[in-house]
C-alpha cells in the first residue's frame, strides 16, 4: 500500500525541507504555490499609512507519494526542516492511494513509485 504526503510550507522553509528529503532518499516530489490561513486567519500588518487584514498567506504544498514503511521517517524529516516555532509553520495530511500507474512504462504500484537511489532501494 501507498499513502500521498501533503504538506503546507512557509515559503522560506521550502529548500531546506527538499534538502533534508534528498538526504533520506527521497527523490521524486510535486511542489505547488499556495495561499490560505490556519486558525490564526490571516495576519495585521503596520505601515505607513496604517494596519491592514491580509487574510491568505503565500504557501507552497509538498506533494510525495511513497510506500506506507516511509511515512514516519519522511513526516519527522519534513516536521524538523519545517519548524520555526512559530504560528504559521504548517500541516501534513497523509491520505491512502490506491493505485500508482506510471504513463511511460504502464508498470503499477511499488514498481511505478521506485527509482533509482530513492528510499526503498537503500
Amino acid at each position: 500500500m501507498t499513502k500521498k504526503i501533503e504538506a503546507i510550507l512557509r515559503e522560506e522553509k521550502l529548500d531546506v525541507v527538499m534538502a533534508a528529503l534528498r538526504d533520506i532518499g527521497i527523490v521524486g516530489m510535486n511542489v505547488i504555490e499556495v495561499r490560505g490561513h490556519g486558525r490564526q486567519g490571516g495576519i495585521e500588518l503596520v505601515g505607513r499609512t496604517g494596519s491592514y487584514h491580509v487574510d491568505l498567506l503565500p504557501r507552497v504544498q509538498l506533494n510525495i507519494v511513497l510506500s506506507d514503511h516511509n511515512v514516519d521517517r519522511t513526516v519527522d524529516t519534513i516536521c524538523k526542516a519545517a519548524q520555526t516555532g512559530n504560528i504559521g509553520d504548517g500541516l501534513i495530511f497523509i491520505y491512502p492511494v490506491d493505485e500508482v500507474v506510471r504513463i511511460r512504462t504502464s508498470e503499477r504500484g511499488r514498481q511505478a513509485l521506485t527509482y533509482a537511489g530513492d528510499i526503498d532501494t537503500r
